[in-house]
């Protein structure tokens, strides 16, 4: 046994496209094909086949060390998986995944309190998000988290005379309501805990710099700001670009917080962070001077009816949602992915006591 490994349970998940009509035995193949390439064919695992998302996929479990306790390569792991996805979309004919295209299917969807093991659902939530999305902050973080009925809170206080931060993840209703008590992060592993958010912020900062996310963003917006005439269009012209938006009332109507969602880049941006003419205080100002023009025109030609205020505390870009940038032919790895570990563990255990089984058997025809 390798003591310094300690992620030693590979686990990945293949999600070809519905429209791929794949028998058992194809995709028996693709499984094989996919550990073969990433360097695991030599490894004993285990492929199961699951339908819970409206679409049927593989879950692959095997072990990250071999027969001699050496541990195999996981170097630049995510990158090569995505090669290999890539390849094996060709190599079987398979519809290719590319920007923009299948919106409609969302392999991470909202949380069904009724459907239970919300522990389970929360993790795959928030694990998705943090290996897909730039976020710079826990409040763009929190906006992703929010289309699917999650939220998040910083903890922050001190434990024998020593400071502590924590995240606690919690289930939200439909008006943002908190169901159910909170969980911690711990549960879900270190990877979406504080100290994982705090260096994915730096990261996130980093990418958006470095691929100038931000000025293609800025460019985009203020084209759809000067053309817009209210804010069903501007989200319309936006949305158009794969540009959600999500902003923030008080209970009087007045937007206090706006956040884009660069769904081709997969960044989530505040208002703010753009610059000022994309602030909240803006956006309220070109939606109320062109609501004025409106009513003017409106009083001219008709009586004068008073309208019914629309009080939406988050009024968002719902028609492109988060799940449509998550592949369909995706690998989900994680050391810390509790459903696979504990998949592993049953299987370890059932073994063992066929083993156990077999030998008592044996001993007994001894006899």
């Amino acid at each position: 046994m390798n003591n310094k490994t300690e992620k030693v349970v590979f686990h990945a998940s293949l999600n070809p496209d519905p429209k791929d009509k794949l028998s058992n035995e194809q995709l028996s193949e693709i499984a094989q094909a996919y550990m073969q390439k990433l360097g695991y064919g030599n490894q004993p695992y285990i492929v199961f086949k699951h339908s819970d998302i409206k679409r049927e996929h593989l879950h692959i479990v095997s072990l990250r060390v071999n027969e001699n306790g050496k541990k195999i390569n996981d170097s630049y792991e995510v990158a090569r998986s995505m090669k290999v996805c890539k390849e094996l979309e060709q190599e079987f004919n398979l519809i290719p995944l590319m920007k923009g295209q299948r919106q409609d299917e969302t392999p991470v969807k909202k949380i069904d309190y009724k459907a239970g093991n919300i522990k389970h659902q929360v993790g795959n939530i928030t694990k998705s998000i943090m290996s897909r999305f730039y976020f710079q902050s826990l409040g763009e973080y929190r906006t992703l988290l929010e289309h699917f009925n999650v939220t998040a809170e910083e903890i922050k206080g001190e434990h024998d005379g020593k400071p502590y931060n924590g995240i606690l993840y919690c289930v939200t209703g439909e008006r943002g309501n908190k169901v159910g008590r909170p969980l911690k992060s711990s549960l879900f592993g270190k990877e979406v805990g504080c100290n994982a958010l705090q260096k994915h912020y730096e990261f996130s900062k980093a990418a958006v710099e470095k691929k100038k996310i931000r000025e293609s963003l800025r460019s985009v917006i203020a084209q759809a700001m000067q053309k817009v005439n209210d804010r069903e269009d501007f989200k319309r012209l936006i949305r158009e670009k794969g540009i959600g938006v999500v902003f923030r009332e008080n209970e009087q109507g007045r937007i206090y917080g706006v956040t884009f969602i660069d769904y081709q880049n997969r960044t989530v941006l505040n208002g703010s962070r753009l610059g000022k003419e994309f602030s909240a205080n803006m956006f309220n100002e070109l939606f109320d001077n062109n609501s004025k023009q409106r009513n003017e025109i409106k009083h001219r030609a008709t009586d004068n009816q008073p309208r019914k205020a629309e009080r939406i505390r988050q009024n968002e870009s719902s028609e492109l949602s988060p799940g449509s940038v998550f592949s369909l032919f995706d690998v989900g790895q994680s050391g810390d992915d509790y459903e696979a570990e504990n998949f592993a563990r049953e299987m370890e255990y059932e073994s063992e006591l066929r083993r156990r089984k077999a030998k008592f058997r044996k001993k007994g025809r001894q006899w």
